[in-house]
């Protein structure tokens, strides 16, 4: 069987999405960083392996992955257990907005190219660019909390970990290192301290990862 490799930056929220699927999934995988801060995405070499030069790609099965939604889609079907996504449709649908939510409503917005074309190119103080980021977030997670409560349980939806657990723990990461308050989101709050005392959740967490030199 091939090696399964993981192209990883250790605070790249899609890239924490990913490590926390394939720990659930007990995937045995190899880490190859990419330093987002000195470019490396962007590099010829990396663009080879993923031409949008964005991280996290994933070499499986004879495939190379891009995308981390898609690739924990792969992961559900290639790995049925532990299920991430419910089986009926409205399960299902529920799920993967919430999923989305975050995926492409929020982080999209905050990563970290978008707060760099900010700052540089459209020159933008550091005061207006986490104001930016605080507004986009709250905006979000104000937004998840209303969606997720009716039907959580320990997580966003009942009382397992599903895709949208899986995007809503490294926004929450996020908030934290730009100092956005989230106190105001108890189900969100919730939902984390029952996946931080689940290894798989807590193994993937930045501070435990390889630091790039």
């Amino acid at each position: 069987m091939s090696r399964v490799i993981l192209y990883d930056y250790f605070r790249s929220s899609a890239a924490y999405r990913v490590r926390i699927a394939l720990n659930l999934k007990k995937v045995d995988y190899e880490r190859r960083q990419v330093n987002l801060l000195e470019g490396e995405q962007r590099s010829p070499e990396y663009r080879e392996v993923n031409p949008q030069g964005l991280i996290p790609t994933l070499e499986i099965d004879g495939q190379r992955l891009t995308q981390s939604v898609a690739i924990l889609n792969y992961l559900d079907i290639r790995y049925p257990v532990p299920p991430l996504i419910p089986a009926a449709a409205a399960e299902r649908a529920h799920v993967v907005a919430m999923a989305m939510a975050v995926a492409c409503d929020i982080h999209p917005l905050n990563n970290l190219r978008v707060l760099k074309y900010l700052k540089g190119e459209m020159g933008q103080p550091q005061e207006a660019v986490d104001r930016w980021y605080a507004h986009w977030i709250r905006e979000g997670l104000a937004a998840l909390e209303a969606m997720a409560a009716p039907r959580a349980g320990k997580f966003l939806f009942r009382d397992g970990p599903t895709g949208a657990d899986l995007c809503l723990i490294p926004q929450l990461y996020n908030a934290r290192r730009f100092n956005v308050p989230i106190d105001d989101f108890p189900t969100l709050l919730r939902v984390e301290e029952n996946a931080n005392a689940i290894e798989a959740f807590a193994a993937a967490h930045p501070d435990r990862q390889e630091v790039p030199a």
